[in-house]
């Protein structure tokens, strides 16, 4: 089942319009997160985002977020996903509109929300750097537009040469993110991630890192990287909504091990969902 335009409905019965611009133009956005047992991971943050990058886009959602966040909970009740950890995405298009690059007026936007079964990924991956370099100078690389042609052919690039995750450089030569994830390295006694200007996408799970660093009393920084940063870190770690925190345990072929920084933050990413779940369960006081 599917959340399509204000009602659930089945897959198969679910038509966009063939002139909707997020088919033609890539002209939206998306989100994507983890629910843990029925219980949605900063649903708020991501709402957050996701209004804010409409407005960046000159989109007016067609709901509210209270509802919005009504519909995924709903969805996830349909899909009989509250007893298990689930992906969801929220997909955000201007509308179905005429040729032409020009925003049409009078458009109703289009929104759709998918629930799945989540299937947890290996705590460490291999990467590479890709060739495809991240357009640091573009709105877009800081949204999450549905323009992802860069990530894939990244992801496709380094897949080809053996790696699991692609890493993208921006224009000026400094490393941006993954192809899906934001990254982070541990360079000297300092956790370091891109800062947004270099072409970063500001993630929830990049926020949440940085967040669960502080009160764990780790050294954690904004601050842009090299490629020879990335040669030298003790740890890289990629983060995304749905995987959490993943080690990197090959860079273009040197082996890196998961060390102790790796371990703490993932066990607190954890006892976070875990606590916001079991609060999200308690009757609200009056």
């Amino acid at each position: 089942m599917i959340w399509l335009n204000g009602a659930i409905l089945a897959a198969e019965r679910a038509r966009i319009d063939p002139a909707d611009r997020g088919l033609t133009l890539a002209d939206g956005l998306f989100e994507t997160l983890r629910a843990y047992r029925g219980k949605p991971f900063r649903l708020g943050d991501h709402l957050k985002r996701l209004v804010e990058g409409a407005a960046a886009l000159g989109i007016s959602p067609p709901y509210p977020t209270a509802e919005i966040a009504a519909a995924v909970v709903e969805l996830l009740q349909a899909n009989a996903l509250t007893a298990q950890d689930a992906a969801l995405r929220i997909t955000l298009t201007r509308g179905t509109g005429p040729r032409g690059l020009a925003p049409p007026k009078g458009v109703h936007p289009t929104l759709l929300i998918t629930a799945v079964p989540y299937h947890p990924l290996p705590e460490a991956c291999s990467a590479a750097i890709a060739s495809i370099r991240r357009n640091e100078g573009s709105p877009l690389s800081r949204l999450k537009s549905l323009a992802y042609l860069d990530n894939v052919l990244a992801a496709r690039e380094v897949e080809e040469r053996g790696a699991e995750e692609a890493i993208l450089l921006n224009n000026a030569g400094k490393v941006a993110c993954a192809a899906r994830a934001n990254l982070f390295a541990l360079v000297g006694d300092h956790l370091v991630t891109p800062p947004i200007g270099d072409g970063v996408l500001p993630g929830i799970a990049r926020r949440t890192v940085l967040e669960l660093a502080q009160d764990l009393g780790i050294a954690a920084e904004e601050r842009s990287l090299r490629p020879a940063d990335l040669a030298q870190a003790r740890e890289i770690l990629l983060t995304n909504s749905l995987f959490e925190i993943r080690s990197v345990a090959k860079l273009d072929g040197r082996v890196l091990v998961a060390g102790e920084i790796a371990a703490r933050l993932h066990g607190a990413y954890r006892e976070m969902a875990a606590s916001l779940a079991v609060a999200m369960t308690k009757p609200e006081s009056h």
